[in-house]
């Protein structure tokens, strides 16, 4: 399925970013966009801070409180969803 968001190769850019993190941050593991990393035991509470921390400067946008839902954060395609929403209430 097609959208604003897609590269040539059909992968969400959004997911795309934010797997380079966890490259980074995880660098012997692949995660597809629907994997829960929280859920394989990847992510502890200092990455899933790093996380956060790379959502709001990569995107330019805030994390509120209220956006700290687990759910937001817990694949890489719910992390695109979230900014997505985040910089479409921006505008």
């Amino acid at each position: 399925m097609a959208s604003d968001f897609g590269t040539e190769d059909g992968l969400d850019p959004i997911v795309e970013q934010v797997r380079a993190f966890f490259t980074s941050a995880l660098p012997k593991t692949h995660l597809e966009p629907d994997q829960d990393y929280f859920a394989l035991g990847l992510v502890n509470s200092l990455i899933a801070l790093e996380l956060v921390t790379y959502v709001e400067k990569k995107f330019a946008i805030r994390v509120e409180v209220e956006d700290l839902d687990l759910d937001n954060f817990r694949t890489l395609n719910r992390i695109a969803a979230f900014v997505r929403g985040k910089l479409a209430a921006a505008r």
